[in-house]
């Protein structure tokens, strides 16, 4: 895993958009999202024990796995989104870039590969992408029934109890 603050340049965005500013485990830890390196599936089990996690699936987007919707998928992915439950990700194989909002609105880039697991949580600004390989697998952990729903960003969306929560936690931890 590598996280730094997103250049904000044109260009394609599964492209690194490395600003050359880090954005330290702290940093991240600060916006509630949490980075595990698991080499063994037995880590990911346990973890999953320990949060709760019942269900679980994989999901693999690329060209030859998705077929002509691909390129829709991607763009789809890289709308600006929150989730009402947490979103948990376990990366089996390839590259991605999950991009989540700081404290001061702005993208911090997060690469992950083989072997990391990353939960983002409930409530936050976040976007997904392949990198220039366009192909990740990964496997999608989940508390209750497997389900994905994003919920594009709009002004009314900052009213989300979920959303609320989340920025109540983040300013919290800014006070303190």
């Amino acid at each position: 895993m590598k996280a730094y603050f997103y250049d904000n340049e044109a260009g394609d965005q599964r492209l690194d958009h490395d600003s050359g500013r880090p954005a330290s485990a702290s940093y991240l830890s600060r916006l509630g999202v949490a980075y595990h390196h698991c080499p063994s599936p037995s880590q990911v089990d346990a973890l999953a024990v320990e949060r709760g996690y019942k269900n679980r699936d994989e999901i693999t987007v690329s060209p030859g796995k998705m077929g002509d919707v691909y390129e829709e998928k991607v763009k789809m992915f890289f709308n600006e989104h929150l989730h009402e439950d947490e979103e948990i990700r376990y990366i089996l194989d390839g590259w991605g870039f999950f991009d989540v909002r700081g404290v001061d609105d702005d993208w911090v880039r997060i690469r992950v590969e083989k072997d990391d697991l990353i939960i983002l949580p409930a409530g936050i600004y976040h976007r997904f992408t392949t990198d220039h390989n366009n192909y990740i697998k990964a496997m999608r952990l989940f508390k209750e029934e497997p389900r994905w729903t994003p919920l594009n960003r709009t002004y009314e969306l900052d009213e989300n109890p979920h959303r609320k929560e989340y920025v109540k936690f983040v300013v919290g931890l800014s006070t303190n």
